[in-house]
């Protein structure tokens, strides 16, 4: 991933340091277990934990003639080793190192991307309860509908990021897993204790059963999963986008100051963290179907999936990081005008309290029917800019026949869409 997307602290983990050095563990992890099972002295174990090294110039070179990154970091390792190299790597197959080092760093990953999500929770939680009753305007289809408040709408994003984070520690539990089990899965050269110990001591499961190499679904469940959590995040910078328009201009993405929105209009303010939010969630969604590529293989393996996964993994990890941390920036820094949210309840002249008018007749004895032809015949007139919704209500006969304009005044009252805003919270948990 380039520099422009990528934060440190998870870009660590898919550096070529960090995996060597995982790799480099695995291996003497095992060595441990074979000792520990008089396979292979305890006293070279010893003088292997001290001397074992690596350089990733030498590896690069190496490589270079093996064509063969594993055979070349054992190689660059032996080096180091000397004589008790002879027991490095001991019925071993490079998947089982590559595929355990695989779980270490997206079990690192996933801790990473929890902490993010859960830092996103705290600020939607205290964004909601700020805003709880800040009544503004509802829209289906992008049309106005009926009032609702700006805390309700920061609210749905606090639910749909809990279910995220559940989402994701499942995924984690999944993807935190190693295999030692040799070149076809079986054992035949290795100890499953060996497994066992090694995986234990990662922090890892060890994988049921394997082949060669762990099975792909679950990898294709976890990028899955970080599609869904950057699709969310889309929705959310979605509605931001839509409530920053000029003629809506409800709420405002953070502009900081010395910020410039165009190179030729000096007045522009964008939502430009939001639409790379959006752009970015689509390269997650696209990950995720290589993945799920992936995971026909032939036979007990094959290696098509491998260059893909060295794309996929990284990009979509440090991709997820940076747009969790963008989307609470932009939830933490956000311009709210409540003013704005005002005007725009009153925009349409009080067309946003026709189903309670409707209700209302419906009360009364009208037929469903009737009464929506009686009410939609004035709003109709109000869509055409002739008068108010309340002046065209009263002035049709069938209304006013059972509707005064006192009954009109309780009706058009916005605290009505308040009343079930505590329960709504209460559900949710805020």
């Amino acid at each position: 991933m380039i520099a422009r997307y990528s934060l440190p602290k998870m870009s660590a983990i898919w550096q070529e340091e960090f995996k060597f050095n995982t790799m480099l563990a695995i291996e003497i992890l095992v060595l441990e277990s074979l000792a520990k099972q008089k396979k292979v002295p305890q006293q070279a174990v010893n003088r292997i934990k001290k001397k074992a090294s690596f350089n990733l110039s030498q590896i690069k070179k190496i490589e270079e003639k093996t064509q063969h990154d594993v055979v070349a970091f054992v190689s660059n390792v032996a080096q180091y080793i000397g004589k008790d190299a002879q027991y490095l790597h001991m019925g071993l197959t490079s998947s089982d190192i590559l595929d355990t080092t695989l779980g270490v760093q997206l079990k690192s990953a996933s801790d990473i991307l929890i902490e993010d999500l859960e830092k996103l929770l705290s600020v939607l939680a205290k964004k909601a309860k700020a805003y709880k009753y800040l009544a503004c305007i509802g829209r289906t289809h992008g049309v106005h509908a009926e009032p609702t408040t700006f805390g309700l709408k920061l609210a749905l994003m606090f639910e749909e990021t809990k279910r995220n984070l559940i989402r994701l520690k499942l995924a984690k539990e999944e993807i935190s897993v190693g295999k030692i089990s040799g070149a076809v899965g079986t054992y035949a050269n290795i100890d499953p204790e060996v497994e066992a110990y090694a995986c234990r001591k990662l922090g890892l499961k060890a994988a049921k059963i394997s082949t060669q190499i762990i099975q792909r679904d679950i990898y294709a469940v976890f990028l899955a999963r970080l599609a869904i959590i950057g699709s969310s995040l889309e929705k959310f910078a979605t509605e931001i986008r839509h409530l920053q328009k000029t003629e809506v201009l409800e709420v405002e993405e953070p502009f900081g100051k010395g910020q410039k929105g165009s190179s030729a209009m000096p007045h522009k303010r964008n939502p430009v963290i939001c639409e790379r939010i959006c752009g970015l969630a689509r390269i997650l969604r696209g990950n995720a179907l290589v993945a799920m590529e992936n995971i026909t293989l032939w036979h007990e393996r094959d290696i098509s999936h491998s260059s893909a996964e060295r794309v996929i993994f990284p990009d979509s990890t440090i991709l997820l990081d940076y747009m969790l941390n963008k989307f609470i920036e932009v939830a933490e820094g956000m311009r709210v005008y409540p003013d704005n949210m005002l005007d725009n309840l009153e925009k349409t002249s009080g067309l946003i309290f026709s189903q309670r008018v409707l209700l209302t007749l419906m009360n009364k004895g009208l037929s469903r029917t009737n009464a929506y032809d009686l009410v939609q015949k004035a709003a109709m007139q109000t869509w055409k800019g002739e008068g108010s919704f309340k002046d065209n209500l009263l002035a049709v006969p069938g209304v006013a026949k059972y509707l005064s304009e006192r009954e009109l005044d309780k009706i058009f009252d916005l605290d009505f869409y308040l009343r079930n805003v505590n329960k709504i919270f209460n559900k949710v948990g805020l």
